[in-house]
């Protein structure tokens, strides 16, 4: 915890007000000469530090204060940035973050049936580095019951959800019970991204794979057909705050045992999670090399990637056992690369999506110099498998979406209505 203001100050005054004193005027001295020390003055910006180090000031420390606790819920199906957007601007609200996981059965009560099982969403969830609790099969709506079971079993003390609406089937707000009891909070929601968005660029992408292959027979090379054009577009606008936000800001001590992985980490899952949390336990610092879009598309297809390279680098940044990124790594590992960045170990799933076109090795290097290792994935999870999940209940989706669509505009327009704008 920071300093609180300049409260330290009036602090050290009141409770020593000799020594404060002494300390000035010491201070002042020594500012003032030139010939002290060889002419070289105490900054005093640095003063604070200083007396701070000889335990003459201290921290604020909330001792016996209990930490605050909240809770945010939500589907988390086909986890993406925004999610984890919303769970780290709802962490800020707190200390501790309980997420309530909603149940497969609740979500296809209200929603349609999930892209992801309750399994796969829990590694997901579990896996941000925001998240510090998780309560699996949680309503859809939080009635008063639930309500006073988070309050007095898991002492919450505020319910956190987006700015965005939640509305129930019969149309009415799922928070409601939240709000009348004063104990509920409303955070941003993360503009230019959400998972009918995601479900509607999978299907669009496959759709388009289809054609091609239709048309071919075979999938078809960028560079070979003048009218590959990507059909979905990120609305994403990315900023440097926002990666600031994501990253862990520490880097690598000095004799860290620093590992490397790279991929494409589209439509991040389960296996991303569950890989990463493999490559971080064989070293001190896991660094992950995310390949550019551009770089996707040539040795994947031109469909690929769903989504776009400071989207999936955002993906990877929450994850917990992620310390470093790379946006837009190179396919293949250099020499160089590995000498600049000092890897000690470079390491590759067992499970991945294939190469179409790439004719070398991108591990050579690695390989050659006996620091590679290919590590046994856990989950046999691919971006390409969640996909035709999608296509495999494409009219349950389209109606899913649809009716979600509809819901939202019926809400807006209500509460424009009230507003009277």
């Amino acid at each position: 915890m920071d300093y609180e203001s300049s409260s330290w100050i009036w602090e050290g005054v009141y409770y020593y007000p000799h020594l404060f004193g002494g300390l000035m005027v010491t201070a002042a001295l020594l500012g003032l000469s030139t010939s002290y020390f060889g002419g070289i003055g105490v900054p005093s910006l640095l003063l604070p530090y200083s007396w701070s180090n000889l335990g003459i000031f201290h921290k604020k420390k909330n001792i016996g204060k209990r930490r605050v606790r909240v809770y945010m819920d939500g589907c988390f199906d086909l986890m993406h940035y925004g999610h984890a957007n919303a769970l780290r601007q709802a962490k800020a609200l707190g200390d501790e973050l309980v997420v309530g996981l909603v149940s497969d059965e609740e979500i296809v009560a209200n929603k349609g049936p999930p892209v992801l099982s309750m399994d796969e969403r829990l590694a997901l969830v579990s896996g941000l580095k925001w998240v510090d609790e998780v309560i699996t099969d949680a309503p859809y709506a939080i009635t008063e019951k639930f309500l006073n079971r988070l309050f007095h079993e898991y002492n919450i003390d505020y319910v956190i959800h987006g700015d965005d609406p939640c509305l129930l089937p019969d149309g009415t707000d799922a928070y409601a019970a939240a709000k009348k009891a004063g104990r509920y909070k409303q955070i941003k929601r993360t503009e230019g991204v959400s998972s009918t968005d995601i479900v509607g660029r999978i299907m669009s992408s496959l759709e388009e794979q289809k054609i091609h292959e239709d048309r071919n027979g075979t999938d078809v090379r960028p560079q070979e057909d003048s009218q590959s054009k990507v059909s979905h577009i990120s609305q994403f606008l990315p900023t440097s705050r926002r990666i600031v936000q994501f990253s862990n800001g520490k880097g690598p001590g000095p004799n860290a045992r620093i590992v490397y992985i790279d991929g494409a980490f589209d439509l991040f899952h389960a296996g991303h999670v569950e890989v990463l949390k493999r490559a971080r336990e064989l070293g001190d610092f896991l660094l992950v090399g995310i390949h550019s879009d551009e770089t996707v598309s040539e040795n994947r297809g031109k469909h690929y990637p769903i989504m776009h390279l400071h989207e999936r680098s955002l993906s990877v940044l929450a994850c917990r056992y992620v310390d470093e990124v790379i946006i837009g790594a190179p396919w293949e590992i250099t020499k160089d690369m590995i000498t600049t960045f000092n890897i000690s170990l470079v390491v590759h799933g067992t499970v991945a999506e294939k190469s179409l076109y790439s004719e070398t090795d991108p591990y050579e290097v690695p390989k050659s110099m006996g620091i590679f290792r290919l590590l046994e994935s856990p989950r046999d999870l691919t971006t390409s498998s969640v996909a035709q999940r999608i296509m495999a209940n494409h009219e349950a989706y389209v109606k899913r979406n649809a009716k979600k669509a509809q819901s939202e505009k019926r809400y807006y327009e209500e509460r424009k209505y009230v507003s009277g704008d």
